[in-house]
């Protein structure tokens, strides 16, 4: 009778612990908003931004000093293409770089005055590109424009010249070894399928613990002892059902936000969804579960609620560095792979991509998985340990200041 009374009293603090949480959650506006708010708009304004995967049509200047038939052919045939549109021609290049400095143009191609006559006598021409470095994804667009149009045209000087009578020799002379340029796990070849992934694994920790530190600070700005449990209450004698019943309310709440960024979000904006709804629990759970005992320690480290947010927000690039999607794995120094061990998006976003992109299984991710497990057990237990510490301090203080009252 003992042991059933203990576990009832015990589950009746964590109902206790838990409705309390939930209805100081759904007073708090900030927590609303960090909860609720952003986890269903921020990722619809992040994947309609980037839903059409690359840039077209991205404005060029032509500086053309050969005035050839050949340099024509060129610069119709770059115009003729989806990336870049031949926007302006300008005299030289200091008008040219004027146009690109006041972004009327984003790139230059600066055809010389021999271009045409080095080609004739059987010499290397040569185009020069300059670029305006300041966004990827133009960059991408007018160089690689240009390598494929000098390439295409180089081909058919090629054949030509070589006195070929057929055009299957001419093909075989062309490219004696053709190939396919298919992009893995990224068909449309664009940003958004490549990197919005991870970005949605990312905003789940980040708006949870950002949740988590502005519902504590509520909490700490309510007792006077500025702890987090108020001792003068019953149902927060245990650490346990404190813990549990936080932890409770936090996951109700994000295994809708979850379901929403990770499942409802990609197929709404048609990104590569290629894991089952129970591969994505299998791996979401620990990560939730890690996320959810992080963002308690987190509260328990800053004094106000506003600092969470500027810690937060400060290490969301970093974060999205370290998980491996927008910068290569390999070459982010050992130091900061150790400090990505830390955070449970390094791993969450790695198995979602995986998951979801990759068609990987399960099994695939397996490393992965046992670490998000081993940081969901090593967090509540500092999440315990940290709690009863805050639960010490709040005693220790309603014996001073009551003695001092009295």
């Amino acid at each position: 009778m003992y042991i059933f009374r203990k576990a009832y009293d015990y589950l009746q603090d964590l109902c206790f612990v838990w409705f309390e949480e939930l209805k100081q959650l759904v007073k708090d506006e900030g927590v609303i908003i960090f909860f609720v708010v952003v986890p269903l708009v921020y990722p619809l304004l992040y994947s309609w931004i980037y839903n059409n995967e690359q840039v077209r049509d991205v404005p060029v200047v032509v500086v053309d000093m050969s005035h050839s038939s050949l340099s024509r052919q060129f610069i119709r045939m770059c115009d003729a293409s989806p990336d870049v549109k031949i926007a302006y021609y300008a005299q030289d290049l200091d008008e040219a770089q004027s146009l690109v400095s006041r972004q009327l143009a984003k790139g230059v191609y600066f055809i010389p005055s021999d271009f045409d006559d080095n080609l004739n006598r059987m010499q290397q021409g040569v185009i020069s590109v300059y670029c305006d470095m300041s966004l990827m994804l133009t960059y991408k667009a007018v160089f690689q424009t240009a390598q494929a149009v000098s390439s295409e045209m180089g081909t058919k000087l090629k054949t030509k010249l070589a006195g070929l009578y057929t055009v299957r020799e001419e093909v075989i002379s062309a490219k004696p070894l053709d190939f396919d340029d298919v992009p893995m796990y990224n068909p449309a070849g664009g940003y958004g399928s490549g990197i919005l992934p991870a970005v949605l694994v990312l905003i789940l920790q980040q708006t949870l613990v950002l949740g988590i530190g502005l519902s504590a600070g509520t909490a700490r700005d309510s007792n006077r002892f500025r702890h987090l449990i108020p001792v003068n209450a019953p149902h927060y004698s245990r650490t346990l059902p404190i813990v549990f019943g936080k932890a409770l309310c936090y996951f109700m709440v994000y295994a809708i936000m979850g379901t929403w960024l990770l499942i409802v979000v990609p197929r709404i904006f048609h990104f590569p969804h290629l894991a089952s709804w129970q591969s994505l629990l299998t791996v979401m759970l620990p990560y939730v579960l890690a996320c959810i005992f992080f963002g308690m320690i987190m509260s328990c480290m800053v004094k106000y609620r506003e600092n969470v947010m500027l810690i937060m927000v400060f290490v969301s690039v970093p974060l999205l560095f370290m998980t491996g999607v927008s910068w290569p794995q390999s070459n982010i120094p050992g130091i900061w792979q150790g400090v990505s061990w830390l955070f449970p998006s390094t791993f969450g976003a790695r198995a979602f991509v995986r998951l979801n992109s990759m068609g990987a299984t399960p099994a695939d991710v397996l490393p992965e998985f046992r670490i998000l497990w081993i940081q969901t057990g090593a967090y509540f237990l500092i999440t315990c340990l940290v709690y009863r510490f805050q639960f010490f301090m709040a005693k220790r203080d309603l014996k001073k200041y009551g003695d001092s009252e009295n």
